[in-house]
């Protein structure tokens, strides 16, 4: 029997097609996710939670390919700020209230989050993430992601290992 939360609810409500996986209940990265699942890192997105640090701000989910790291300098310029910072694993979970592993844009819609995907997203048919609890993923087209958490796009991320000035 598949699991069924708050996230798998409210996309069957909004007759959104997706697929649910169960996942061992534990934390995992995006590429030992994509492991299991058998595809690529490329499309199982990670949810990472940003701080701002202009009063007022609302902080920001990123959600980024899974083979790549957030490049908070350039979140920062998107958002016309000087800097942006990710808080640590603790941070997250109490900002969210939802475990490291399981924070997801679809579980946190309406809860004060500004979300941000990386525009790679749009260039494939589908991509995996978080379906709101550790040991459940979903996979869905990005555009129905974009519509349901009403999503800025904008280039977030940057190639493992990959830094700026490096001949790519």
């Amino acid at each position: 029997m598949a699991v069924v939360n708050n996230v798998t609810r409210m996309l069957d409500a909004k007759k959104i097609p997706y697929q649910a996986f169960e996942l061992p209940a534990e934390k995992l990265g995006a590429e030992e996710t994509a492991r299991i699942l058998g595809v690529s890192p490329s499309v199982v997105f990670k949810t990472i939670v940003v701080k701002r640090f202009t009063p007022g701000t609302k902080p920001i989910l990123a959600v980024i390919p899974g083979d790549c790291e957030l490049d908070e300098k350039k979140l920062a310029a998107l958002l016309g700020e000087k800097k942006v910072q990710v808080p640590s694993q603790r941070e997250a979970e109490e900002m969210t209230g939802l475990l490291a592993g399981g924070i997801s844009p679809l579980a946190l819609i309406n809860r004060g989050f500004q979300i941000w995907i990386d525009e790679k997203a749009m260039r494939l048919d589908f991509i995996h993430v978080s379906g709101g609890q550790r040991g459940l993923n979903i996979r869905l087209k990005p555009q129905d992601l974009v519509r349901l958490t009403q999503a800025r796009l904008g280039d977030l991320s940057s190639s493992k290992g990959f830094q700026e000035g490096d001949d790519k």
